[in-house]
Formats: C-alpha cells, sequence, structure tokens
C-alpha cells in the first residue's frame, strides 16, 4: 500500500496509586475532558472517558505513530502533572500498569455505553471484581499478587 492505514480500538483503564479516591466527581468531568485533549495530541480519536473516584476507562484508537506504552505515559504523566497543579493535590499518582483490551469496530457503542455508567456499574461490583472479569474475558494470564499495588 501506498498510505499507511490503522484502526486499533482500545479500551483503557488504570487506577490512582492504591485506589485512592482522589477523582470525585466536581474534577472528574475536567480530568477527562483533559486526557481527550492529551489523546488527541497524540493523534488519538477519542470515543468515550469515563469513570469513578478510583479509576478512569478510556475507549481511544491507537494512533500509528507511537506506542500504547507511549501513549498511555504521555496521558498518565501530563494528566497527573495537572491534577497536582490545578487541584493542588500534591500527594496524586496513577497506578503504574495499565489494562488495555482491543474493541472490535462493532462493539464501539456498547463499550462507550459500559463507560458511560461506570458509577451505575461500581455500585454493584468493585474495581478488582471489574479487573479480574476483564482477564477472565480475554484469557489473559495473571498473577494476582501482581495486580494490585
Amino acid at each position: 500500500m501506498a498510505q499507511s492505514l490503522a484502526e486499533i480500538n482500545i479500551h483503557l483503564i488504570f487506577s490512582t496509586e492504591f485506589r485512592y479516591a482522589f477523582l470525585n466527581a466536581q474534577i472528574r468531568p475536567h480530568l477527562f475532558a483533559y486526557m481527550a485533549s492529551l489523546a488527541r495530541k497524540q493523534g488519538s480519536y477519542v470515543y468515550e472517558i469515563g469513570g469513578v473516584e478510583d479509576h478512569v476507562h478510556v475507549l481511544l484508537t491507537l494512533p500509528r505513530t507511537i506506542t500504547m506504552a507511549q501513549l498511555v505515559l504521555f496521558i498518565k504523566k501530563e494528566s497527573s502533572k495537572w491534577l497536582k497543579r490545578k487541584y493542588h493535590i500534591a500527594s496524586f499518582a496513577w497506578q503504574g500498569g495499565y489494562g488495555a483490551f482491543s474493541v472490535s469496530s462493532s462493539k464501539i457503542d456498547v463499550v462507550c455505553r459500559y463507560i458511560k455508567e461506570q458509577e451505575k456499574h461500581h455500585q454493584q461490583n468493585s474495581f478488582q471484581d471489574e479487573i479480574r472479569l476483564f482477564l477472565k474475558h480475554t484469557r489473559l494470564s495473571f498473577d494476582e499478587k501482581y495486580l494490585w499495588n
């Protein structure tokens, strides 16, 4: 091909360090808008961002010019600095790892709906149970002792 084309949709999930509840309802909309602008700056298209007090879900495209690790590092690093500066949360940090799960184009609407309903979802399910379910569904092998801080 003369042109490089790619559509790689990723459901990205990451948590605050130790799952501290830093992301209150007043902060989240501003944080999500800022995170979307960071992703766009890297060439990503953002379908949806949502989450609760201790973690974030992002449905976006992986740009063809950078790696997943580079994209996640950029979003986490810059949003962490922004939260510390704008909301004076000196102790804020994201957990070191993340989950990245591929999403078929035919499932974009389903995943967007899931992300929008995070507050409702987490009234019944913990973050840990959610991650275990993702890992089980995708058949990724993991050692539980390395999943959490």
